[in-house]
């Protein structure tokens, strides 16, 4: 509903967004996860990814040294984890670069957490 909530470096994260996280991502339209670097990407896709796919979701995770093909098939996953610049980078690739939608990474935007 349009609202922000500011945690500070180690309150739990990772864990309080799981619920907001997977009741978003029922929906079929995609969440986007953002942490501030590749590794907690990385980490967090794993550790939460576990708790998604048991409950039948898929899970991605964008990180620096991918591909465009790579990076299509982590957006289209029903949770997709990522930094606020690879996100944001890609964006503008999209918006900007990209002169074919086929060659467009992200899907619609819906939710980021």
């Amino acid at each position: 509903n349009r609202s922000i909530a500011e945690m500070s470096t180690g309150e739990g994260k990772t864990l309080v967004a799981t619920l907001p996280v997977y009741l978003n991502a029922l929906s079929g339209r995609g969440v986007h996860v953002v942490t501030v670097n590749d590794y907690l990407a990385q980490r967090d896709s794993e550790w939460m990814g576990a708790i998604y796919k048991l409950l039948g979701l898929s899970v991605g995770c964008i990180v620096n040294d991918m591909n465009p093909t790579q990076r299509r098939e982590q957006y289209n996953c029903d949770i997709t984890y990522g930094t606020n610049s690879e996100f944001g980078f890609d964006y503008l690739r999209d918006n900007g670069m990209a002169g074919r939608a086929e060659d467009q990474v992200q899907r619609n935007y819906y939710f980021a957490i």
